[in-house]
């Protein structure tokens, strides 16, 4: 397979969504947390980037591929904290094409502003597309997640459910059959539905906030590299380590596999 660099460019939107306060306390319910004050998430993001990608991911030069793509790397700033009840404009454009060794390495850029026009978030989504060559590298070169500096130490077990994914999907509102179609997953070339790389983030970023008594609002980057899949049911295993306000992690699978490298937490 093969794809046209003359995809960076194209953008989508603005699309607005409410964050209403039942979306909030789905996406905590889908990693396993009650949330009855509706304090989003700092990953809660990704449930409102989704939907304005799909006109993109949906292009004649990507939609045949859509299949082939696996979250492989994620960098998230939160300029303001975001509120149950806030209206969100957000729009998204492909910033870099280029080619690595298993395929092409595409990155969408969303920002996403209140109704006032003010930035709330921005997040650099990497798609890897698994086995596709580019016909040349295009756009701004591709940043990668920084090195772990910090001595790791295991900090706790995360116990997968073999329905996390289909209940992520409706929670998060995010719908790739990759997810949830075994058939559509196969077809793929994977071995059977992976959980979403960000649930395997938010889980991570989860227990991170656990260890350290992190609120919510107190995180204002998180990055990322996805290493690996996770299968379901599984036991995901977190280690971390704090230096002031940097808190750096990874996360490994219940075959001792790194599914989650390079990450880390940036507090106010």
């Amino acid at each position: 397979m093969r794809l046209c660099s003359a995809i960076v460019g194209e953008q989508a939107g603005p699309l607005e969504h409410d964050i209403d306060k039942r979306w909030v306390m789905a996406y905590s319910a889908a990693l396993g947390e009650l949330n009855p004050e509706a304090v989003p998430h700092p990953l809660f993001p990704v449930c409102y980037e989704w939907p304005v990608s799909r006109s993109i991911r949906e292009l004649p030069a990507l939609g045949p591929i859509a299949g082939l793509l696996v979250h492989a790397q994620h960098e998230l700033v939160i300029h303001r904290p975001l509120a149950a009840g806030q209206v969100v404009s957000c729009t998204v454009r492909i910033v870099s094409a280029r080619q690595r060794a298993p395929g092409a390495f595409v990155v969408y850029r969303f920002e996403a502003r209140d109704a006032g026009g003010a930035p709330l978030t921005t997040s650099d989504f990497g798609a890897l597309y698994r086995g596709v060559r580019l016909d040349a590298d295009a756009g701004e070169p591709a940043k990668d997640a920084a090195p772990t500096t910090l001595p790791l130490q295991p900090i706790g077990e995360i116990r997968i459910a073999a329905t996390a994914a289909h209940v992520y999907t409706e929670c998060a509102r995010i719908w790739n059959p990759i997810h949830t179609d075994a058939a559509y997953a196969r077809a793929a070339g994977l071995p059977d539905i992976i959980l979403h790389g960000t649930a395997t983030l938010a889980y991570s970023i989860s227990s991170v906030m656990k260890k350290w008594k992190v609120e919510p609002a107190a995180v204002r980057r998180v990055a990322c590299r996805f290493s690996g899949m996770v299968l379901m049911p599984s036991t995901l295993s977190v280690s971390a380590a704090r230096d002031g306000g940097t808190i750096q992690f990874q996360t490994l699978n219940d075959e001792g596999n790194t599914v989650i490298s390079r990450g880390s937490l940036l507090l106010e």
